[in-house]
């Protein structure tokens, strides 16, 4: 076990991030001080002595990652990202909280140089450091399956959580699935001051949270810094054991409980639960600085030996990190030519032509579902880099690419699915809001595209993470299917209403709903060479009509990647434009059938993706949605979001009251989704309008 070096200017700088902390709250007036003044030496700890990274380059490959699982204290990683050189300078921190800076209120991926991913929803950190853990193993097998000692894609995944953290679900859900994984790549300190915003945690949070993790098939270590309430010490040397014992624990991930004491050593206001959420006061801020011996009447100070040691320490350790992780990279390299060519076009982020690589669907009739399931199949082999799996539905979702194993230690096989750490199916269990994260997290570190399915409806149990993909604008892809009333005799708890127009309000979020087989090729297509925002590819769980292509009068499927388009035009003048996405498209093609044999030239336009759309050229979209004829919309789900596409003359045939149990055809005649109904619309659309 490598021993510990902590001298008198770590102490020192401990005490400067405490300090700095304090006052950047004072500055701004709000924030969270506490836990960033009690944690300082955690985060020093991990930050200058443990963490492999390289402060000139944040996005090195080779680094092991760190997840504020507890966001709030965002400052906790603020002060040692400035302390170790990542970028941050002192008016960084003074900025904190405010229009513009680098210091934004939570850490934002993408926002500051350091942060790994976007947290402060309690609990989602947790999960997305389960996400890069799966990562790094996956990355290992796919790029280097042969090494049986260390290789350069190894690293160590570590997360700092609190008492909050613990008690969300999302948390729960995922340290589950760790456990099942036998991630020993990740290790897990859990600060537990037994505080929140309402005070002590024993109003609603008792249990053991050690055990709960033994339960789970962590390896759990108590490192206790109130020695039972008798008296506080930071034992820093005993914390650094516990992470080197965990480091040497690789069958299990790691959970450090550290009992703590908030906001020590605050002279007055440590361990109350007023310094959680709020600034200190002046008088408290100075009572600190005295008691650490800095100056109480001056702020930001940084001592320059302080600030040289920290950044010459955290430089020096980074040099011979990535040193020695170059000598394992250059070796796997050399003899690793064909696999070296694959890190290099995943790395520029590049996509073989997925095109042509599509499978060919004759006319006839499939489900999107089905029609996923049969693209994933054929992209597969190209792309090895793709994965994912289901909430526990992979048959129902098909998100299992033939013949591929799945992604699990290879004891956990059952006679249905064998696997091991190369596999590309994933089995996230009954866990959506932990998937989402974990997907997030896999996405976020670029060299793999991971996507997770459930049906629509439970599109609610994970909405904070798809939201979180959306702020951080990662390249998730969510599969939902069984995506409305047609779902039939599961019933009103299992057929989705309100979701599509709920997802399409998230900014940054494509919500796709293919019209038939060859359409969700090209939504597959599309969200692959997206990489800067999620898709939310939304299939239905019926049959639906594979419209024939090759027919001269329906326009090749891939039109759809631009969102809305003209799936078929008017015979005559045109009259009326039916607007439809799914499993409505059918319905409005039959609707037209009846609308031409009466002489009204009607089209019809799918419209798979409306932010799509609304990305295309003003001529484009005034084009497919022409001023003049009526148009009326057709989606069997909430009409909200429909009204912009169809006018104040327009009509919108949708769905405003939950389904019930009964099958899919007789729900879709009961609540108007016909080709009757729908022509009805459309010339009492055309009457109101020739009556103005």
């Amino acid at each position: 076990m490598t021993e510990l070096t902590w001298d008198t200017l770590d102490q020192r700088a401990v005490d400067t991030a405490r300090v700095l902390a304090a006052d950047a709250v004072e500055k701004v007036g709000n924030g969270h001080p506490g836990t960033a003044i009690s944690l300082a030496p955690v985060a020093h700890l991990i930050y200058q002595k443990v963490l492999r990274s390289d402060p000139s380059d944040p996005t090195w490959i080779g680094r092991d990652r760190f997840v504020l699982s507890a966001g709030h204290s965002s400052l906790t990683q603020y002060c040692q990202l400035f302390l170790a050189g990542y970028g941050l300078e002192i008016g960084d921190l003074a900025a904190l909280r405010t229009e513009g800076s680098r210091t934004p209120g939570h850490p934002e991926l993408g926002h500051t140089p350091g942060i790994e991913c976007t947290t402060g929803p309690l609990g989602s950190g947790v999960a997305n450091a389960v996400g890069f853990a799966m990562a790094a193993r996956r990355e290992r097998a796919m790029l280097d399956p042969e090494s049986t000692g260390p290789s350069c894609f190894d690293r160590f995944v570590y997360v700092i959580a609190g008492d909050g953290c613990m008690q969300e679900g999302v948390a729960s859900e995922a340290s589950s699935l760790a456990g099942t994984q036998k991630l020993g790549n990740l290790i897990l300190i859990y600060d537990d001051n037994r505080i929140t915003i309402e005070g002590d945690t024993q109003i609603a949070f008792t249990e053991d949270v050690g055990a709960r993790y033994e339960a789970y098939r962590w390896h759990v270590q108590h490192v206790d810094w109130t020695n039972g309430g008798t008296g506080y010490v930071e034992d820093v040397e005993g914390l650094w054991t516990a992470i080197e014992t965990a480091r040497a624990v690789t069958d299990k991930p790691s959970l450090i409980r550290l009992s703590t004491v908030i906001g020590w050593p605050l002279p007055n206001k440590a361990g109350h639960h007023s310094v959680h959420g709020a600034k200190l006061g002046a008088d408290e801020v100075a009572g600190l600085k005295t008691r650490l011996g800095f100056d109480p009447k001056q702020s930001f100070v940084v001592e320059p030996e302080v600030l040289n040691h920290t950044r010459r320490q955290a430089s020096l350790r980074g040099a011979a990190e990535r040193a020695r992780w170059q000598e394992l990279h250059d070796a796997w390299r050399s003899g690793n030519p064909e696999r070296a060519a694959l890190l290099d076009r995943l790395g520029a982020g590049a996509l073989p032509d997925l095109t042509a690589l599509l499978p060919d669907f004759e006319p006839g009739r499939m489900s999107t579902r089905a029609a996923s399931g049969a693209v994933l199949d054929a992209l597969a082999d190209a792309l090895p880099e793709l994965w994912g799996g289901s909430a526990d539905l992979a048959g129902s979702n098909n998100t299992t690419m033939r013949g591929q194993r799945s992604f699990l230690p290879p004891e956990n096989s059952s006679a249905e699915f064998k696997g091991d750490h190369s596999g590309r199916t994933l089995h996230f269990g009954i866990r959506e809001h932990a998937m989402g994260n974990i997907l997030n997290a896999i996405n976020i570190g670029g060299l793999t595209r991971a996507y997770g399915g459930t049906f629509l409806v439970f599109a609610d149990y994970m909405r904070g993470a798809v939201r979180l993909a959306a702020l951080q604008q990662v390249p998730t892809i969510f599969v939902w299917t069984h995506d409305s009333i047609g779902v039939g005799e599961d019933g009103p708890t299992h057929q989705p209403v309100e979701h599509l127009a709920s997802l399409r309000i998230i900014p940054g979020l494509d919500v796709v709903r293919p019209a038939d087989a060859t359409e969700t090729a090209q939504a597959w297509v599309t969200a692959l060479t997206n990489t800067d925002r999620p898709t939310a590819m939304v299939l239905s769980r019926q049959d639906l009509l594979t419209i024939d292509r090759s027919l001269a009068e329906f326009t090749p499927a891939a039109e759809a990647s631009r969102g809305g388009y003209t799936l078929v035009d008017a015979e005559g003048d045109l009259e009326v434009v039916l607007i439809a996405t799914g499993s409505e498209v059918e319905v409005a093609l039959n609707a037209r059938e009846l609308l031409q044999a009466e002489g009204i030239g009607t089209r019809v336009v799918s419209m798979p993706c409306q932010e799509w759309f609304l990305t295309q050229p003003d001529d484009y979209r005034a084009e497919v949605l022409p001023q003049g004829p009526v148009r009326v919309a057709v989606e069997a789900g909430s009409p909200t979001g429909w009204r912009e596409f169809v006018g104040d003359t327009g009509r919108i045939v949708a769905l405003d009251h939950f389904g019930e149990s009964a099958s899919g055809p007789r729900l879709f005649t009961k609540y108007g989704f016909t080709p009757d109904n729908v022509a009805a619309q459309a010339r009492a659309a055309r009457l109101a309008t020739a009556s103005r």
